[in-house]
């Protein structure tokens, strides 16, 4: 931080003193900066990454922001032990995560962020795979395929005899539990044999470098690597349809569009650090999710969300279930009512 050097020199006791003074109460100078506590989702942390950098160089980094990639999961474990201020998640709280946050005394304020698309991708150098239905995707990772579902040509005879090499988030993902109620019909529910990471960036990678690869990410990893990925167009029984925003926009990438979320503690707001945090957020949250290449939601979502915890309304609108798959009206409208306020 630049500080201006042209002070005079002190000339006399008091001056001095309080000189000292300010040197050892400054938050820089005695090493005790605020510091901000952000953990959760992998998925939502390009987003929470960009503003907390954003925030940091604002304060001239006199708070710090520590954004943790542990997954939605284990993140909402450590939110509700109070170890965190913040937490990311890629799905709503759960009822059982409700109550474990009670215990604690933890209450909190729910925001949507942004909308997001599970994208499956493949290894460029795979040319015979463009499209998969869901139908397709549940036979492939449901549970019974474990043994079952070894190569191409056993899920599609049209397709080759080649080994197919399985990527996905872990257990502790938001990304993992969505996908799978979605495909499988059941959250968790998946065949084992699968090279994991909670990092989306990782799993891009390792993607990138196998030939035989299929996995799924948030929407994001595949843009930022989409010269060493291949986006599987999805369908549910209509055309199938790649992860796009105006596809994502208009309701047609389905069923694998979701929200993004923060859960913020309310007693972390107290704190001067994380409630200036948050109305930067709020204030900026359109832009970044942009930049970072999610869809964002109109402007008024942002404001009331500010508006919520003014009025104190805490908790959650989904009453502790995960809805990973509305109905394809249902999602319309919801898309709708986000995307012009209504």
């Amino acid at each position: 931080m630049y500080r201006d050097q042209s002070f005079p020199v002190a000339t006399s006791l008091f001056p001095a003193l309080v000189f000292s003074a300010t040197l050892v109460f400054s938050p820089l100078a005695s090493g005790a900066a605020a510091v901000v506590k952000i953990d959760g989702s992998s998925a939502v942390y390009p987003i929470t990454e960009a503003v907390a950098q954003e925030f940091q160089r604002a304060k001239l980094h006199e708070v710090h922001v520590n954004v943790g990639v542990s997954g939605t999961s284990a993140g909402f474990v450590k939110f509700c032990r109070g170890e965190s201020d913040i937490s990311n998640a890629s799905r709503p709280i759960l009822k059982k995560e409700m109550e474990e946050c009670a215990k604690a005394g933890i209450r909190f304020y729910e925001m949507p962020l942004a909308y997001d698309a599970l994208t499956v991708v493949v290894n460029p150098q795979n040319a015979f795979v463009s499209s998969m239905s869901v139908a397709e995707l549940r036979k492939l990772w449901e549970p019974a395929a474990q043994g079952r579902i070894k190569t191409w040509k056993d899920l599609n005879p049209a397709w080759p005899a080649q080994q197919i090499k399985l990527y996905a988030p872990g257990a502790d993902s938001g990304t993992f539990e969505s996908f799978t109620e979605v495909v499988v019909g059941t959250a968790r529910s998946s065949r084992t044999d699968v090279s994991t990471a909670e990092d989306h960036d990782v799993l891009a990678q390792r993607i990138a470098a196998d030939k035989d690869a299929l996995g799924y990410l948030s929407l994001d990893y595949y843009v930022e690597n989409q010269k060493q990925l291949k986006a599987v167009a999805i369908s549910d029984g209509k055309e199938a349809v790649l992860p796009t925003v105006d596809n994502i926009r208009n309701g047609s990438y389905q069923p694998l569009s979701r929200p993004l979320f923060l859960y913020v503690s309310e007693k972390s707001l107290d704190k001067p650090a994380v409630k200036d945090f948050v109305d930067f957020f709020m204030k900026n949250a359109a832009r970044v999710v942009v930049e970072v290449n999610y869809l964002p939601l109109p402007a008024r979502a942002y404001s009331e969300n500010l508006e919520r915890v003014t009025a104190k309304k805490v908790g959650t609108v989904y009453g502790g279930e995960n809805k990973a798959r509305p109905r394809p009206t249902d999602m319309r409208k919801l898309l709708e009512a986000l995307m012009h306020g209504s």
